[in-house]
Parts: C-alpha cells; sequence; structure tokens
C-alpha cells in the first residue's frame, strides 16, 4: 500500500505561527478532491475554513476537535490514494461514554411450549441474518446522546456561532440524523430560532495582537514609499447613478466596486506591483488576486482575497464583494481567500477619512488605499468648479518598485476611473 499524504495545518497568512481544529467536515473512508472545505481551524483573528490541496481518500484524523493550539504544519489528517485507505480509530475519535448509546430494550423471551411428540427430522432451516453491529462512531462523528443525558452534541464552532448570532442551541436541530450540530445548521437556525441573550465573546486582544505582530514585521523590514493622488470623478460617478437607476436596488453597485476594479485592472497593467517579495526576489502573481481588508465584527480587520478581480464584470466584483463582507462578518472565510492576495486595497471613505496611508501586507509589496468621495473645489478646462474627488493612496515596496513604477500606476488607476464603461 502506497504510503499516504499528509494533510497539515495550514499557514493562513503571514501573521498565523498556529491554530486549533474547531470542526471537521469529513470522517475516515470520505473521498475528497483539491479545493474540498474539510476542516474549521480557528486563528488569532478569524475562524477559517481550510481546504485540502489532494485528491484522494480520508485515512486517519490525527488532530481532534478542540481549542489545543497546533503550530503551522502540524499533520492533521492522512489521505490515500483510491482504495488504499484503511481507516483505523486515531487520537481524534470521538467515542461516547456507554450511557450515551440508545440501546433497544431487551424484547421478552416467549413462554416454553409444552412438550409434544417428536417430529420427523426435516431439512434444516436457513440461518437467520446476523444482526448488524452497532455502527462505530468515526473521528468526525458524535453519538447523540439520550435527553436524560442532559446535554447537546454540538460542535465548538456550532456552539460559538450560536452565541454569536443570538441562538439557542438547544433549539437546533442537526442536518444530518446521527451526527453534532454543526455550524451550517445554527446559521440555518438563525432566522427563526428562539433567541437568547448572546455569551460575550472577547477576542479583541488576541486579534489586536495578531495585527500588530505584522503590521511591526512589515515596517521593519519592508522599505515603504508613499505616493498620493486625487483623482476627480464627476464623469464616474455620473455613469454610475445612470448604471444603478436602470437596475433593481438588489443590482446597484457601490463606488467601492468601481475604485477596487479600476485597482486591478492597473495591477494586471504593473505586474511589478503585483505579486510577492520572497527569498530576497519578487515573484510576479499568477492572477490579480485583489486583497480587500474588511472590518470584522467585534474590531480588527482581515483582507480577503477576491480572486482574478480583473476579469470580474462590476456587476460580478459587487456580488463577489458583498458575499465576502458578509462571510467576514459571520466568520465564514476560506483558506484561499486568506492566502492568495497579490495586492491589497483598503477604503475608509465611508468612515469619513480624507486619506489612508496603508502598511503593506507581507509578503505582497503593495496596498492601495481610498479615502471619501467628497465634493471639492476643483479646477479644469480653465474654469473653477465643484466635483466629486477622492484621494487614492499607494504604499509601496521599494526593494520590487520605486516611485517612478509607483506614479505611472496611480496614472492607471485615474486613468480607468474617468473611464468607468470599460471597466
Amino acid at each position: 500500500m502506497a504510503e499516504p499524504r499528509v494533510f497539515r495545518m495550514p499557514s493562513l497568512g503571514a501573521d498565523m505561527t498556529e491554530g486549533a481544529v474547531l470542526e471537521w467536515f469529513v470522517k475516515p473512508g470520505d473521498r475528497v478532491h483539491r479545493g474540498d472545505l474539510v476542516a474549521v481551524i480557528k486563528t488569532d483573528k478569524a475562524d477559517i475554513e481550510a481546504e485540502v490541496f489532494d485528491d484522494g481518500v480520508i485515512g486517519e484524523l490525527l488532530a481532534p476537535v478542540s481549542d489545543e493550539k497546533l503550530p503551522i504544519g502540524t499533520p492533521l489528517a492522512t489521505i490515500y490514494d483510491g482504495d488504499d485507505a484503511t481507516p483505523a480509530p486515531t487520537s481524534a475519535e470521538v467515542v461516547p461514554p456507554p450511557t450515551a448509546e440508545v440501546v433497544p430494550p431487551p424484547t421478552s423471551a416467549p413462554p416454553p411450549s409444552p412438550p409434544s411428540a417428536p417430529s420427523p427430522p426435516s431439512a434444516p432451516s436457513p440461518p437467520s441474518a446476523p444482526s448488524p453491529p452497532h455502527p462505530r462512531p468515526s473521528s468526525a462523528t458524535i453519538v447523540l446522546p439520550t435527553a436524560e443525558a442532559g446535554r447537546i452534541a454540538a460542535s465548538p464552532y456550532a456552539r460559538r456561532r450560536a452565541a454569536e448570532l443570538g441562538v439557542d442551541i438547544g433549539s437546533v436541530v442537526p442536518g444530518r440524523p446521527g451526527h453534532p450540530i454543526s455550524a451550517d445548521d445554527v446559521e440555518r437556525a438563525a432566522a427563526g430560532a428562539p433567541v437568547i441573550a448572546p455569551l460575550p465573546v472577547d477576542q479583541a486582544s488576541a486579534m489586536r495582537r495578531a495585527i500588530g505582530n505584522l503590521m511591526t514585521r512589515s515596517k521593519r523590514e519592508i522599505p515603504h514609499y508613499y505616493l498620493e493622488d486625487d483623482i476627480e470623478l464627476a464623469h464616474a460617478m455620473a455613469w454610475l447613478a445612470h448604471y444603478n437607476e436602470r437596475v433593481s436596488v438588489e443590482e446597484r453597485i457601490l463606488p467601492a466596486a468601481m475604485l477596487y476594479k479600476a485597482v486591478a485592472v492597473a495591477a494586471r497593467e504593473m505586474p511589478a506591483l503585483n505579486g510577492h517579495w520572497s527569498d530576497g526576489t519578487f515573484v510576479p502573481g499568477d492572477g490579480v488576486h485583489l486583497g480587500v481588508a474588511i472590518a470584522m465584527r467585534g474590531g480588527g480587520l482581515v483582507a480577503p482575497a477576491i480572486r482574478d478581480a480583473d476579469k470580474c464584470s462590476l456587476a460580478d466584483l459587487m456580488i463577489r464583494l458583498r458575499d465576502l463582507t458578509a462571510r467576514v462578518r459571520g466568520g465564514r472565510l476560506r483558506a484561499s481567500e486568506m492566502t492568495d492576495a497579490t495586492i491589497t486595497v483598503t477604503s475608509l471613505g465611508d468612515r469619513g477619512v480624507r486619506a489612508v496611508y496603508g502598511v503593506i501586507y507581507a509578503p505582497q509589496v503593495a496596498l492601495v488605499g481610498f479615502g471619501k468621495v467628497s465634493e471639492r473645489v476643483w479646477a479644469a478646462d480653465g474654469g473653477i468648479g465643484i466635483r466629486p474627488v477622492v484621494t487614492a493612496t499607494l504604499s509601496a515596496d521599494h526593494r520590487a518598485t520605486d516611485g517612478l513604477l509607483g506614479a505611472r500606476f496611480l496614472s492607471a488607476v485615474t486613468r480607468h476611473l474617468h473611464h468607468p464603461e470599460d471597466l
């Protein structure tokens, strides 16, 4: 039998050094394909859905569901090719106590029949089929306790989501009978379940420490340079207003989507700003995967990626932005979204900020910031008027580029925003 591959604790960002397994989506014997979600990993900043990078069959789950932090690279599961997997009980297996098993009551034996005259021998009757063995719970399965046991089978992550959403965990019905309540079950029940006061969930300290460590490393190791430009948006805002008049409220595009798309297209044209600094050299990105800085509920922020943002239509980019924001606030990010970004954009315009000078997310080499779109005095075509204007800033790594290329990049962003119909 071939040696199994090992699924290890993934690195879900430059600031992550350890994580905990909050939930398994698979059990031994399950077939998985590259990109399948297999677990929820808790980090200091967020709970991330981890994907598998190999096709095969899950062999053993090596890490239990718990809040215990494991270093990056710790083996979490084995994956076999084809039918090579022979799952066996592991340390991750959750075996219920004997009192948790529901054993059917024994049937009463029939009273003995009175003796009768012996009958002639006949052919033996076929043996009855053996009763199926009591199922052995897998490492991803917990047998639900009886009501008398006084506890509810639910994953730690499901309990946390119930607390965050104000859902009574006791009112949630598992989506799969015989399995513990999952986070998805909680979220499906959130709309109609009885509401209880949410439990205090304070991760602000750990999150702030993780962000501070990353920013300290970035400022220490990356020689930043900064550029700024004011971009007049009269035509862009008029075009956007006309577009939004012709679509439903749900399909309307916010100015942020237009700004982000302009950055993505400019990054495609200036590949030296789109990629990572690794082992003393610049590695261009395999696409424009736009990291979007999003504030999290309760404080802190993350910058998950929208893959191939330069190829999205504005309408599609708006849909993906809404989806990403909702999942950040709901704590349902995916591992690839946390590691794929090749350039990041941040906007504090909705907070009334005129300009933002960001710190680069290592190992990226550039970050673009936008302030609010505001009415300002603007000189154009020999006259003075009031125009909508936004301040765009660029924070870039001097090891990868210089101010001349950075200025060309901001000029490209301006050019695309002056022609929003082409985005």
